[in-house]
């Protein structure tokens, strides 16, 4: 058993320094991830920061000023013009002047005095439709502050049913509190399974499987030897990711680092599986990186990353039981902002431990027909 263990040992050495003793190795490893972390937090965001606007103001009253004050006042709406007819309209927005224009009715102030609706029109640009669904959003709220102090102002009865919202786990909604924490999953699954599925690849270009062979090394510890740097690497690179998460971005974590880093374990273990299945099937690196690719894409895409995987079709929501990095995405959310304990996260682990279950025999068996 110990003879068993140091021979492996000796071969997860020998995988490591094959890795990252090339310099230029060793900075593709570790600087893309925080880079595509620090991309991922400032460029993949659903928030507006700032939301250029123009204004058909046919009633221009005392109401009518007091509510565009409103959206001047708010630091996301930036007024960029007052259009003085409504053909102006099509333009303003075609040219993408503007992301939306706010249209008041000519009876506005009067329609408020009158206690009747008093109808204020948004007209917005829905060729980006998550944009236009956000902006709005905004508008609303300032609609409903406008409702409510319009009514404590002028003595009106409050309405009967008012909705008071309260988000959990992300108080400001910002979109990077869900994209950071995913990427530990994401970004680590890509090299993790690259780096697991060239190995034996890489052998066999340079010559030196043969040489394996003759080894004292038995084909299931080759395979131990071929995972273990892998999930190291991509457990220090999932850290490194953490640390981006909470240093620079300042996204407070709720949850343990236990359990965090025993699900992390637990989907790099599925992820190298099925890299050493691809491994053990493939002939060349090229015909590797290749099938990593074609693995890696709907694998992200049915992630959940970005997409609900409730408001995809039943036959793809069926397809992401299969796939790791749903439940590594949901282990990081829950942990990180939810504070999920080991217990909770069972639905998810059990799957990852299936589907570890299934690929690392899988491989062994066409590693040992390869080299039988």
């Amino acid at each position: 058993m110990l003879e068993a263990l140091l021979r492996t040992l000796a071969l997860v050495r020998k995988e490591l320094l094959a890795v990252l003793k090339d310099p230029r190795t060793r900075v593709s490893l570790f600087v893309p991830p925080i880079f595509q972390c620090l991309i991922f937090g400032y460029a993949a965001t659903y928030d507006l920061s700032h939301i250029p606007y123009a204004v058909v103001d046919e009633d221009r009253s005392a109401a009518s000023r007091d509510f565009l004050a409103r959206l001047d006042g708010s630091r996301l709406f930036s007024r960029v013009a007052d259009l003085a007819r409504t053909e102006e309209i099509e333009a303003a927005i075609d040219t993408r002047r503007v992301l939306l224009v706010v249209r008041i009715a000519p009876d506005f102030e009067r329609r408020l005095y009158a206690r009747g609706p008093a109808n204020v029109q948004i007209i917005a640009d829905g060729r980006n439709s998550n944009t236009a669904a956000t902006a709005q959003g905004y508008i609303t709220t300032i609609v409903e502050a406008f409702n409510t102090e319009w009514r404590e102002a002028h003595g009106l009865p409050d309405p009967p049913l008012r909705l008071v919202t309260r988000a959990w786990f992300n108080p400001g909604l910002e979109t990077r509190w869900n994209m950071i924490p995913a990427l530990m999953g994401t970004l680590t699954m890509l090299q993790t399974l690259l780096l697991t599925a060239m190995s034996v690849a890489r052998e066999r270009e340079e010559g030196t499987f043969d040489q394996l062979l003759v080894t004292p090394l038995r084909p299931s510890e080759i395979m131990i030897g071929k995972a273990l740097p892998s999930m190291l690497v991509g457990l220090t690179q999932a850290t490194a990711i953490l640390l981006v998460a909470q240093l620079w971005f300042r996204i407070p974590f709720a949850g343990s680092f236990v359990t965090l880093y025993a699900g992390l374990g637990l989907f790099l273990l599925a992820a190298v599986g099925i890299g050493l299945l691809v491994s053990s099937i493939v002939a060349t690196m090229q015909q590797a990186m290749l099938w990593s690719f074609v693995i890696l894409m709907p694998f992200t895409l049915l992630s959940g990353l970005t997409t609900p995987i409730r408001n995809m079709p039943e036959v793809l929501q069926a397809f992401t039981l299969i796939n790791p990095l749903r439940y590594a995405i949901d282990i990081a959310h829950r942990v990180y902002l939810e504070g999920a304990t080991f217990d909770e996260l069972l639905p998810q682990l059990g799957p990852l431990m299936l589907i570890a279950a299934i690929t690392l025999p899988a491989a062994a068996y066409f590693f040992r027909k390869r080299i039988g």
